[in-house]
């Protein structure tokens, strides 16, 4: 199976003061379709920036990243915001959401940055609330929205584009305990039964029983076993017992 992003030997340099510093040191890692993926590891040591780079926000300093089998390193800024586009999508603690956007309009500007038509964007807006359990929101502003609607809000954006990479940044932070478990359990079947490669970044020890697999990170490189800690069965689709009782 083809990973949906293989990187090899990444290193990532800030170019702040005399010496900068090296945020990622010479990275090994895949993630395949239908895995869910987590990243974790103290705070400063490189995993927003791998997951960054992996979402062609930011360029690595050197070494190789292949997303849906394309290299992006080498390639010039004004490529990546397309290679984004088609193959990944987005979910942030923060949520990102156009405060003066109603749910289904931060939903439609996905749709609309790919050229889908108006009509279709709106119908296929509704149709993603509704898979996120907010078909009755469409209308709603964020402010009107709680944390968790925001966050399913986010979720049906990112899917909008029907990407096959899914990176999430600190997805569950902001959450309640059965809130963030919802929010999971989303994750989780857009790896197991949609065959989406999902990678989130995360501090939260709750919601680490939904994991795949769960790679370390310490500055700047992958901490042993390398390959990070497989949970065996979960990549054939079965949610362990520990994640339907997180609380």
């Amino acid at each position: 199976m083809q990973p949906a992003i293989a990187v090899r030997d990444l290193t990532k340099k800030y170019e702040e003061g005399a010496a900068g510093t090296l945020a990622l040191r010479g990275v090994d890692l895949d993630v395949l379709p239908g895995e869910l993926l987590m990243l974790v590891g103290p705070s400063g040591s490189g995993k927003t920036t791998l997951l960054s780079i992996m979402g062609c926000i930011l360029t690595a300093t050197s070494g190789s990243v292949r997303v849906a089998g394309k290299e992006v390193v080498g390639l010039r800024e004004n490529q990546l915001p397309a290679l984004r586009l088609e193959h990944i999508g987005f979910v942030f603690q923060g949520f990102n959401l156009f405060p003066t956007l109603t749910a289904g309009e931060n939903v439609e500007l996905m749709l609309d940055l790919k050229g889908v038509s108006a009509a279709k964007a709106k119908k296929r807006a509704q149709e993603l609330l509704e898979q996120v359990g907010l078909g009755g929101k469409y209308a709603s502003f964020p402010a009107d929205l709680s944390g968790g609607q925001k966050q399913r809000v986010a979720i049906a954006r990112a899917l909008a584009g029907d990407p096959g990479i899914i990176l999430a940044d600190e997805p569950t932070a902001a959450l309640d305990s059965h809130t963030g478990r919802n929010v999971m359990e989303m994750m989780t079947e857009l790896a197991h039964q949609r065959g989406r490669a999902v990678v989130i970044v995360t501090h939260d020890s709750r919601v680490l029983p939904f994991a795949d697999r769960i790679v370390k990170i310490e500055d700047g490189a992958i901490a042993a076993p390398e390959n990070g800690s497989v949970r065996p069965g979960l990549l054939e689709g079965h949610l362990p017992q520990a994640a339907v009782g997180l609380a």
